[in-house]
């Protein structure tokens, strides 16, 4: 920020939360500034919708950018009498996302209206750039003050009386528009950007997947000589590779062990759902939880080097059979429940290689669609121990599990930094609009 100067004079706002603002500018409530303000939107059954007719605004359907999303519910034009949209109207959140905004283009979204957890406010076009407000919006100002309404009430919901209420930081007319017009064309460049290292982000995960699947399903020799499986879903795999049920080559326990502690139980650590589906990798420098456990479950479920979980049930079948390996031995760490423990037979299967293969999407498809539930998904012991596993020679299995090792970090390193440039940006983003909209910066001479 540092390319931009500050005003040459400023005075006490009087509100604490906006402090300093330029000599010229005021502070004014939203309501003020409004031809219509706080008027709440259509409170309608979903069965009324349709696919045709007038776009339905719910605050789903807004995103944190205030981006309206694709797809969408529609109405008929019949219920949407007062209701309507105008250019320029922006909409507001009073409800469960609060303080989520957009800002209404008749041009680019065609006729809309609006749900009742969002409210209106109808900008006075001689009083204020309605982008201008939209813009502040989405300053630390604004975000402060909803979290300050927010500690008042207790609860999620600021009501339109209070959004009209806002205090805003309002520069003379010409130079909300410079203002406007700076942050259109440097937000655009910024998204574009991001938009750009999330392209890369995506592309890098593609070819990370496409490598996992290619290796534990052909394996490294482009020149190797293959033959039918006869598996008609898997096709054809290397000639000296055979195609094996789970239970013929691991031991398989589908665990019972819960997050309660019973005094009469030995204690233990427990190795839970979230451990596994957030880590590839399972070892000592996670904070298991502290549970309990019986002998017997302490048997069959402690957790040894090379041995791999997967997520048993989860509220999305495609993450079901996620898998994270265990790769250090550790004390008295248990699997916990939701999650299937697999022991393979190291004569014949080596554990990395058996977590990059139920890494695979050819593989883990077996798991994916004999998933059942409405609104949580499981899968049985009985899919579990009947999948196919392809398998290379022991030696084979190896080089084919350190290759991807060393691939894959490559693959994660580039999206950790990529992930790490995009948080830069959007942080830079948000900085830039809450500092020309507050007055922090003059850009006024600016190059737009």
């Amino acid at each position: 920020m540092s390319k931009y100067k500050p005003y040459t004079r400023y005075k006490e706002s009087g509100i604490k939360w906006i402090g300093e603002i330029p000599e010229e500018w005021q502070v004014k409530k939203l309501k003020y500034i409004c031809t219509k303000y706080a008027e709440y939107g259509l409170n309608i059954s979903s069965d009324n919708y349709q696919t045709e007719g007038i776009r339905f605004i719910r605050t789903t359907d807004i995103d944190d950018y205030g981006n309206l999303q694709n797809g969408g519910v529609y109405l008929n034009k019949s219920l949407c009498k007062g209701y309507t949209l105008n250019c320029g109207d922006l909409l507001i959140s009073r409800s469960g996302t609060i303080g989520r905004t957009f800002l209404f283009n008749s041009k680019k979204n065609g006729e809309a209206t609006y749900a009742g957890y969002l409210v209106r406010f109808s900008i006075n076009k001689n009083k204020a750039m309605p982008k201008y407000v939209f813009y502040f919006t989405k300053t630390n100002s604004f975000f402060g003050w909803l979290e300050i309404q927010s500690i008042e009430t207790t609860i999620e919901n600021v009501n339109g009386q209070k959004y009209a209420n806002l205090l805003l930081t309002i520069p003379p007319l010409p130079e909300q528009i410079t203002i406007t017009n700076f942050l259109d064309k440097k937000t655009a460049e910024i998204s574009k950007l991001i938009e750009k290292d999330k392209k890369l982000i995506e592309l890098l995960k593609e070819k990370r997947t496409a490598l996992i699947n290619h290796a534990v399903t052909k394996g490294l020799d482009p020149n190797v000589k293959l033959k039918d499986s006869g598996i008609p879903w898997i096709g054809k795999i290397p000639e000296n590779w055979e195609a094996k049920k789970l239970k013929q080559i691991s031991e398989i326990n589908i665990s019972n062990v819960d997050k309660k502690s019973d005094e009469n139980e030995p204690e233990v650590l427990l190795c839970n759902y979230i451990d596994v589906y957030k880590n590839e990798f399972i070892d000592s420098t996670i904070n298991f939880m502290k549970a309990t456990a019986s002998v017997e479950q302490i048997r069959r479920f402690t957790i040894k080097m090379g041995d791999v979980i997967i997520t048993k049930d989860s509220e999305e079948p495609t993450d079901i059979a996620i898998p994270a390996l265990i790769i250090e031995d550790l004390k008295n760490v248990v699997c916990g429940y939701h999650l299937a423990l697999i022991r393979s037979n190291k004569m014949i299967l080596d554990g990395s290689f058996l977590f990059r293969a139920l890494q695979s999407k050819k593989i883990n498809d077996q798991f994916i669609t004999e998933a059942n539930g409405v609104t949580r998904f499981g899968i049985s012991t009985y899919p579990i121990l009947n999948s196919y596993i392809l398998i290379p020679p022991l030696s084979e299995q190896i080089q084919i599990a350190e290759y991807l090792d060393k691939t894959t970090l490559k693959i994660d390193r580039t999206i950790e930094k990529t992930e790490a440039k995009l948080e830069l940006l959007e942080e830079f983003k948000k900085s830039l609009i809450h500092h020309a909209v507050t007055g922090k910066i003059d850009i006024r001479g600016s190059e737009i």
